[in-house]
């Protein structure tokens, strides 16, 4: 028979299971309310107008019309969109870790004059808004010859501080030991964070890709200033053509979904590593 002492342990945790029962009620209503949208849009892509424009609205499409998807490819030139945010997003996300490779590794390893204001200059850039910066950032490539063109998309936004102070939280858990360790062995600093931080860093570093290329694939205000043909436009601005120039909301939706599933095929492939990554980055340091 159990004894007084663990009736009194056993009975707290049988008290805990209507809490938990609320959070994961709570968990599951959220999930589903984030995903009705989608859900909405997704069946929207296959009805008729007829059936879009109809009172009541129903959820599921009496027919399937598939031909919304080859109509929504074909009013814009939806390939050449692919290929302009494929390109940008890669070599700016690139672009971008590698100077935050390099800078976080500076601010939480070497020691330089000044280190701690130079670092809070660069975190403070997180605090300006975006729309501050197009006048002097287009001025400044309008000088350069660079507008409406793949440089203006990919090397402004390669410049960025979440990565940087993300990065650097992390590299500040690294143990002294195994740099000195390193240092003793005739490492320099670029082998130490080529061959050591950076693979120790994989989850974190691909959380931050992943949140750096979704920044550029859904980025609209920037390649729509700083280009003019159709031919440099991405597939944000390429909604908006489809928005003010077709009309039709099933040829619309079917286009968002030509841009939602790359996102939604990349974060699920880099799940287990995004979620890693930002539990090391966010909750370490």
């Amino acid at each position: 028979m159990a004894t007084d002492r663990q009736i009194t342990r056993i009975a707290p945790a049988g008290s805990c299971i209507p809490s938990a029962l609320l959070v994961y009620a709570g968990l599951v209503f959220s999930a589903v309310m984030l995903a009705l949208p989608f859900f909405w849009m997704a069946l929207t892509s296959l009805k008729s107008s007829a059936a879009v424009a109809a009172y009541p609205p129903s959820w599921w499409p009496s027919e399937f019309t598939w031909s919304n998807y080859r109509d929504a490819w074909n009013a814009a030139p939806f390939g050449r969109y692919y290929i302009n945010s494929v390109v940008t997003g890669a070599a700016a996300t690139s672009l971008q870790i590698i100077f935050a490779l390099l800078m976080a590794y500076a601010f939480a390893v070497i020691r330089f004059p000044g280190k701690g204001a130079i670092l809070l200059a660069v975190i403070s850039t997180m605090m300006i808004p975006d729309e501050m910066k197009l006048v002097p950032n287009y001025i400044l490539l309008s000088r350069l010859h660079w507008v409406d063109t793949y440089w203006a998309l990919i090397i402004p936004p390669a410049a960025h501080a979440f990565p940087v102070f993300v990065l650097y939280q992390y590299f500040r858990t690294v143990p002294p030991d195994l740099l000195d360790a390193a240092h003793v062995d005739g490492a320099g600093h670029l082998r130490i964070l080529i061959q050591i931080i950076a693979p120790m860093a994989r989850p974190v570093l691909a959380a931050t890709a992943l949140v750096a290329f979704l920044g550029r694939w859904n980025d609209f205000l920037w390649p729509l200033i700083v280009t003019n043909r159709t031919v440099m436009r991405t597939l944000p601005i390429g909604l908006n053509y489809l928005k003010e120039n077709e009309g039709r909301w099933n040829i619309l939706m079917a286009a968002a979904i030509y841009v939602i599933i790359p996102m939604i095929g990349l974060y699920v492939a880099a799940q287990r590593q995004f979620v890693e990554g930002i539990t090391r980055g966010a909750l370490k340091g």
